[in-house]
C-alpha cells in the first residue's frame, strides 16, 4: 500500500461524497499502512471526521499532527503501536481500541484515560475512575485545621500533605500516580473543596485492617477456556495487619534486620470453573519476570506468573490484579519460565517482548506472548509430562525441557516471524537415569555445563554446542556426605546463590546443603562421580514429603523454601558465607519463618496448608508462595 490519495478516502468515507470536509466516518482498515502512510496534510483535510478505523494495519506510530480535532471513536487494532502519547491531539476522543498491539501493556491504558478526559471507553470497557482518595483526605485535613491557621498556608500544606500520603495505583507507576495526585489536590483547593472530575490513577483499594474481612473469598470472573489471556477486572484480596516471624540465625551479623514482610494479597486464581470450593487443584511453578525494560541495575519486577491446574496466571503483586489468564482445557501445568525476544517489525524496527514459556502434563511447551495475549506457538517437546523449564540465562531463544521420559531436550525457539510464528528447533539430548525434577545452568559457565536434580541424585553435564555429539549422557554424578543428601537420593531443590554457591535439598533430613561448584568441580580429574565440597548446612522442616521446591534471590543472598506447615523458611546466607573456614558442623538455624497470618483466606476451611514453592523477584521486594489447597498468597517487603 502506498500513500493515501484523496479519490481512496472518498471512496471509504460517509457520507458519499466529492469533498473531504463531508465526510464523518472512515474505514481505512486491512489496508497494510504504515506510519508514513499517514499524511497529516491530506488527513487535516477531514475537518468533520468524527470516527477513524485504522485497525489491521502495520502502524507502529501515529503522526502528531493529524489535526482531526472532531474525532470521537478510533479503532488502532491488530497494529504494531508502541505508545500512546500521539494520541493526546484527540481531545474529543471517547470510544478507543487498541487490542492486539503487542507492544502495549497495561500501563499504556492508564496513560489514555489521563490523555484523553473525554474517553469512556477503551477497548470495549467502561474507562472512567475516581478521585475519592483525594475528597476524603481533603475531609479529614480540613477537620484538623485549627480555626486561626492562615488559609493559603493551609492550602499549601494540604496539596504537599495528599502527595506525600496518599498510595494509590502500582508503585510502578508511583511518579505518575503523584503527581496525579499533586494535579487533582490544586483543582481541590481552586475550587474551594468542590468535587473535581473524575481522576486518571489506576485504582487500588485501601487495606482492610485485619479485623474486619477476615475471611474475604472474592471469586475470579469467568473466562473462555484456552483462549487468549484477557485482564481480570477482579482484585480478589486478603490483607492481614501482621506476620508472625521465629528465629535468627546463631552467630548471625545481628546489626542485619530481618526481612520485615507485610502479607498482601491471597488469590485463589487457579480454580476449576472458578469456584471458591476448589481446595484440591495443585500449584507447582511461580516465576517472576525478568525486568527487561527498565535498563538500570537493581532494576526488579513486580509481575510474576504462577500455573496450576488448567491455567497460567499473570499476577501484578503490588496491586493483586490478575492481569492475564491461560487456560487449556485438559491440561496440568507443572512449570512455568521467562524470556525477551527481539522481533524485527515489517518495518524494519526492533521490538522486545516477553514470552512465557508453559509445560505440564501433556508434554507440551506453550509459548505465550503476555502483552498481546494469546498463545503465539507449541512445541511439542515430549512423549510424557515435562516436570520443569529453563531458558539459558545467555541465550534468550535457548530453553531447557525435563521430561518424565527421563530427558532434557534443549531447543532453539528461533526468533519469530512478523506473524509471531516460532520454528523451534531440537539442539540437544541429555539421558538421565532418573526423572530430572530441576534445571539450573551453571552461574559462572552457563554455556558449558546444566545441573539437574533427579529423583535418582544430582548430576551434570556438558552442554556445549561445538561438541559434535547431539545425545549425551550424565557427565558427573555428585555425591553428598552423609548428614545431607545420600547418595542416589532424590533432590527436589536446586539453585544457585551466587556465582559459586549451590543450595541444594533432599527429603527427609531435614536441612538444605550449601556447597561450592568450583572446589567440587575443580577435583574432579576423570571422574565420573564426585564428592561435594560442602560449606554449610541450613536447618529446615523435619518431614519426609518430597517436591517442596527452594528457591534462591542471589542479589540479597537469599535462600527460600516452604514446608508441609505452611511456613516459608528463610535464610540470609551472606554472614554465614562470609565467615573464614571451618564453618560450624551443626546446620544453621533459618533467619526467620515466615507464617501464614490467622484468621488467613479461608478461615477455618484449611487449618495447615503445604507451600509447594515459592519465589521472590531480585531485590526480594515481593515473595509468592503457592500452596496444594489452590491459594497464591502474595508478600511484600516492607
Amino acid at each position: 500500500m502506498g500513500p493515501l490519495s484523496a479519490r481512496l478516502l472518498m471512496q471509504r468515507g460517509r457520507p458519499k461524497s466529492d469533498r473531504l470536509g463531508k465526510i464523518r466516518s472512515l474505514d481505512l482498515s486491512g489496508l497494510k499502512l504504515l506510519s508514513e502512510h499517514l499524511d497529516p496534510k491530506l488527513l487535516s483535510r477531514l475537518t468533520q471526521l468524527q470516527e477513524l478505523d485504522l485497525s489491521n494495519n502495520q502502524l507502529e506510530t501515529l503522526p502528531a499532527n493529524l489535526g482531526l480535532s472532531h474525532l470521537r471513536v478510533l479503532r488502532c487494532a491488530n497494529n504494531q503501536l508502541g505508545d500512546v502519547t500521539a494520541l493526546c491531539q484527540f481531545p474529543q476522543l471517547e470510544e478507543l481500541s487498541l487490542e492486539g498491539n503487542p507492544f502495549l501493556t497495561v500501563s499504556d491504558n492508564l496513560k489514555v484515560s489521563f490523555l484523553l478526559p473525554k474517553l469512556r471507553k477503551v477497548n470495549g470497557k467502561d474507562a472512567s475512575s475516581t478521585s475519592s482518595q483525594v475528597t476524603a483526605h481533603w475531609e479529614k485535613f480540613k477537620a484538623a485545621l485549627s480555626p486561626g491557621e492562615e488559609a493559603e498556608k493551609a492550602q499549601a500544606d494540604f496539596v504537599k500533605s495528599a502527595v506525600r500520603d496518599i498510595r494509590y495505583g502500582p508503585e510502578s507507576l508511583s511518579e505518575f500516580t503523584q503527581w496525579r495526585v499533586r494535579m487533582i489536590s490544586e483543582e481541590l483547593v481552586a475550587s474551594g473543596g468542590a468535587q473535581v472530575r473524575e481522576a486518571d490513577i489506576p485504582e487500588r483499594p485501601p487495606k482492610a485492617p485485619a479485623a474486619q474481612e477476615p475471611r474475604a473469598r472474592p471469586v475470579a470472573v469467568k473466562r473462555p477456556d484456552d483462549v487468549s489471556l484477557s485482564p481480570s477486572p477482579n482484585k480478589r484480596v486478603c490483607t492481614s495487619s501482621s506476620v508472625c516471624v521465629e528465629g535468627s540465625a546463631p552467630g548471625s551479623d545481628d546489626s542485619r534486620p530481618a526481612l520485615d514482610l507485610e502479607p498482601l494479597h491471597f488469590l485463589q486464581c487457579h480454580s476449576k470453573n472458578n469456584s471458591p470450593r476448589d481446595l484440591e487443584t495443585q500449584l507447582w511453578a511461580c516465576a517472576f519476570e525478568p525486568a527487561w525494560e527498565e535498563g538500570h541495575a537493581g532494576a526488579t519486577s513486580q509481575t510474576v506468573a504462577t500455573c496450576g491446574g488448567e491455567a497460567v496466571c499473570v499476577i501484578d503483586c503490588q496491586t493483586g490484579i490478575v492481569l492475564h489468564k491461560y487456560k487449556a482445557p485438559g491440561e496440568e501445568f507443572f512449570s512455568v519460565a521467562w524470556t525477551a525476544l527481539t522481533v524485527v517489525t515489517q518495518a524494519g524496527h526492533k521490538k522486545r517482548w516477553s514470552v512465557l514459556a508453559a509445560a505440564g502434563l501433556r508434554g507440551l511447551v506453550r509459548l505465550l506472548h503476555v502483552r498481546a495475549g494469546f498463545c503465539c506457538g507449541v512445541i511439542r517437546a515430549h512423549k510424557k509430562a515435562i516436570a520443569t523449564l529453563c531458558f539459558s540465562p545467555t541465550h534468550e531463544t535457548h530453553l531447557f525441557t525435563a521430561s518424565y521420559d527421563k530427558r532434557i531436550i534443549l531447543w532453539d525457539l528461533g526468533v519469530p516471524t512478523h506473524d509471531y510464528e516460532f520454528q523451534a528447533s531440537r539442539l540437544l539430548t541429555l539421558d538421565a537415569a532418573s526423572i530430572p525434577l530441576r534445571l539450573c545452568p551453571v552461574a559462572s559457565c552457563p554455556d558449558a555445563y546444566l545441573l539437574a536434580g533427579c529423583e535418582g541424585g544430582c548430576c551434570c553435564w556438558d552442554v556445549r554446542l561445538d561438541r559434535p555429539q547431539k545425545r549425551r549422557v550424565c557427565e558427573v554424578e555428585f555425591v553428598f556426605s552423609e548428614g545431607s543428601e545420600a547418595a542416589g537420593r532424590r533432590v527436589d531443590g536446586l539453585a544457585f546463590v551466587n556465582e559459586d554457591v549451590v543450595a541444594s535439598k533432599g527429603n527427609g533430613l531435614g536441612t538444605i546443603c550449601l556447597w561450592s561448584w568450583s572446589q567440587t568441580w575443580g577435583a574432579r580429574g576423570k571422574q565420573s562421580s564426585l564428592a561435594v565440597v560442602v560449606l554449610a548446612r541450613l536447618q529446615w522442616s523435619p518431614t519426609k514429603l518430597a517436591y517442596f521446591s527452594l528457591s534462591t534471590c542471589p542479589d540479597e543472598g537469599i535462600v527460600l523454601c516452604g514446608d508441609e506447615e505452611g511456613n516459608v523458611w528463610l535464610y540470609d546466607v551472606r554472614p554465614l558465607l562470609s565467615q573464614q573456614a571451618p564453618l560450624p558442623a551443626a546446620p544453621q538455624a533459618p533467619t526467620q519463618i515466615l507464617k501464614w497470618p490467622q484468621p488467613w483466606a479461608l478461615g477455618q476451611m484449611v487449618t495447615k496448608t503445604m507451600v509447594n514453592t515459592v519465589a521472590a523477584n531480585r531485590t526480594c521486594t515481593y515473595l509468592t508462595a503457592l500452596t496444594d489447597s489452590n491459594i497464591v498468597a502474595i508478600w511484600k517487603r516492607q
